[in-house]
């Protein structure tokens, strides 16, 4: 089992912090980043582009639809861990979730694996 973090935050309140804030705030996560690899519990992890720069795909109604821009609902970056025993998930998932959680929310979702997905 993995489990996916979607980190989610107020762009424009995260860009009215002072940039040393923002710097910091971003080499905490590139450090926990470098502790769970080092510890081989990382997967992954990235920040997302801007709300501005994505689209949406849909089908509804037979129809394909794509929406261009922002919305209300979305992630600005994602983890992925792999499953650990319940002790030490417990920590990384605390350790993730604190940075992510002081200016949003971080959902965390078990991943659905699927057999003879390249990588499973």
């Amino acid at each position: 089992m993995k489990y996916m973090l979607l980190v989610h935050h107020n762009e424009e309140s995260f860009r009215k912090r002072p940039e040393l804030e923002r710097q910091q705030m971003i080499q905490e996560s590139v450090q926990l980043a470098q502790q769970l690899h080092a510890s081989g519990h990382y997967l992954g992890a990235a920040p997302l582009h801007q709300l501005r720069r994505r689209l949406v795909f849909e089908f509804r109604d037979g129809k394909p639809t794509v929406t261009d821009g922002p919305s209300q609902k979305h992630a600005n970056s994602w983890r992925l861990l792999p499953r650990q025993s319940h002790g030490s998930r417990r920590g990384d998932l605390h350790r993730c979730t604190n940075s992510g959680a002081r200016i949003g929310t971080v959902e965390i979702r078990p991943v659905t694996e699927v057999t003879g997905l390249p990588g499973e």
